[in-house]
C-alpha cells in the first residue's frame, strides 16, 4: 500500500463539490442579510474568473480554467469574510489570492499557501478596521421563537433519553442572524454540504475528524478556563459553529495541494492545527484563530514534507 493520500475524486469533481457545499453556506446567510453574502461571493467569482481568463488567455492552458480552482478559492473566502464588509475588499483580496498566492508559484499543485488563506490574511491585515467594523454588529447568542421549539421538541425525544438538556440558545448557532463570518451565518448549509463533500470521497475525512476531535477535546477541557471557568466545563458546539471552525475542518486541513503527502504526516498536521487553533482562539483571544492556524500550518508544510521524504519515502525505497 502506498503510504500517500489518494482521493478517488478527479481534481475538477473535487473543486465543484467543494464549491456547491460553500456556495450553499452563502445562500443560507443571504436569506438574513439582504443578499449581501452573495453579492460578495459573485464578486469574488468574478474576479478570480478574470484573473485566470487573463492569465490563461491565448494560451495551452486555457482549458485549466474550467477545473474550478479559482472558483472553489473565492468562495472559500468568501466564507471567511464578515457578511458586511465591503465586495470591493473582497475582490482585491481575491485577486492577490489568485495572481501572488497561486500563480505567481506556477499555479495549482504549486502554490505554497491556501489561496483563500492568502486572500483573508491580505484582508484581515490590509484594511483591519474595515474587517473589525464588519462584525460589530454581531449579538450575542440568543433564544428565539424557533430556538425554543426546536429546543423544546429534542429535549423530550431524544435528550431525555440520557438524561441530559439542550440549553438556550444552541439551536440559534445552525442559523445566525448576527453579523458574523459568512460560514458561521450559513453552518447548517455548511454541514450538509461538507456531507456530500465527505460522501463523495472528494475530501481527507480523516483529517477533519482529527482536526475536530483534537480541536474539542481541548475545548470541553480547557475552553472555559480563560473566562474563569471550571477544568473540563467548556463548551465544543458553540466552538465548533462559531469562529470559522467548519471552514478550517473542512475546507482548509483536508487540503491536499497544502498538505502534507502522507496520511501519517496529514493526522499528525491536523492535530497540530487543532492545537494551534484552540491557542490561538482561546488563550490568544482571537475569535478566528483557526484561519491564523491555517495559515501557520501551509507555512510549515515545506518543512513536514522534507520530513516525509527523508523519513517515510527513503526508508520504503530501502525496504524495497
Amino acid at each position: 500500500m502506498r503510504p500517500q493520500i489518494n482521493l478517488s475524486c478527479p481534481t475538477a469533481s473535487r473543486m465543484w463539490l467543494a464549491s456547491l457545499a460553500a456556495f450553499m453556506a452563502i445562500m443560507q446567510s443571504s436569506l438574513t442579510d439582504a443578499f449581501l453574502s452573495l453579492v460578495i461571493a459573485v464578486t469574488t467569482a468574478l474576479a478570480a474568473f478574470f484573473c485566470e481568463f487573463i492569465i490563461y488567455f491565448r494560451t495551452e492552458k486555457s482549458a485549466m480554467i474550467k477545473d474550478g480552482s479559482a472558483f472553489t478559492s473565492a468562495l472559500v473566502l468568501t466564507l471567511m469574510l464578515p457578511n458586511h464588509i465591503s465586495p470591493i475588499y473582497a475582490a482585491v483580496g481575491v485577486v492577490f489570492a489568485m495572481i501572488v498566492i497561486k500563480y505567481s508559484f506556477g499555479g495549482l499543485g504549486s502554490n505554497w499557501l491556501n489561496p483563500a488563506i492568502g486572500g483573508w490574511l491580505f484582508i484581515r491585515f490590509t484594511w483591519p478596521l474595515a474587517y473589525e467594523q464588519a462584525l460589530t454588529n454581531a449579538a450575542p447568542m440568543e433564544s428565539g421563537a424557533f430556538d425554543g421549539v426546536f429546543r423544546d421538541f429534542l429535549n423530550k425525544t431524544v435528550f431525555s433519553a440520557f438524561g441530559a438538556e439542550l440549553p438556550d440558545g444552541y439551536i440559534t448557532l445552525f442559523n445566525a442572524t448576527s453579523a458574523s463570518v459568512i460560514a458561521d451565518r450559513g453552518a447548517l448549509a455548511l454541514l450538509v454540504g461538507t456531507i456530500i463533500l465527505l460522501s463523495s470521497h472528494a475530501s481527507r475525512v480523516w483529517t477533519s475528524v482529527v482536526y475536530l476531535g483534537g480541536y474539542g477535546l481541548l475545548i470541553r477541557l480547557f475552553g472555559a478556563l480563560p473566562a474563569g471557568g471550571g477544568f473540563g466545563a467548556g463548551d465544543i458546539l458553540t466552538g465548533f459553529l462559531s469562529g470559522g471552525t467548519l471552514v478550517a475542518a473542512f475546507f482548509l486541513a483536508p487540503e491536499p495541494v497544502t498538505g502534507p503527502k502522507s496520511m501519517r504526516g496529514a493526522l499528525i498536521v491536523a492535530f497540530i492545527m487543532a492545537v494551534f487553533s484552540f491557542i490561538f482562539r482561546y488563550l490568544g483571544g482571537e475569535l478566528y484563530g483557526a484561519f491564523f492556524a491555517a495559515a501557520l500550518l501551509n507555512a510549515l508544510v515545506p518543512i513536514v514534507r522534507g520530513i516525509e521524504s527523508r523519513f517515510l519515502y527513503a526508508r520504503r525505497r530501502i525496504a524495497l
